[in-house]
């Protein structure tokens, strides 16, 4: 049953992880030597498969953290 309590941790969470999300993407494209949204709007598919891999990754790992 959804009470309000798991409702609300769960809004939490939510939000504790696309801040984390947010933050590791934006880390990782200061890191890296190129504009990466400039690559991905000329095309570069090569670029655009590696931020979608990334983005998966940091996904996953923040889910498990959270998750235990």
């Amino acid at each position: 049953m959804l009470t309000t309590a798991v409702l609300l941790a769960t809004l939490v969470y939510t939000g504790i992880g696309l801040v984390i999300f947010v933050a590791g993407f934006w880390l990782w494209d200061k890191a890296t030597p190129v504009d990466l949204w400039g690559e991905v709007c000329r095309g570069n598919q090569a670029v655009a498969i590696l931020a979608g891999a990334v983005a998966i990754g940091l996904a996953l790992i923040i889910s498990s953290a959270i998750h235990g």
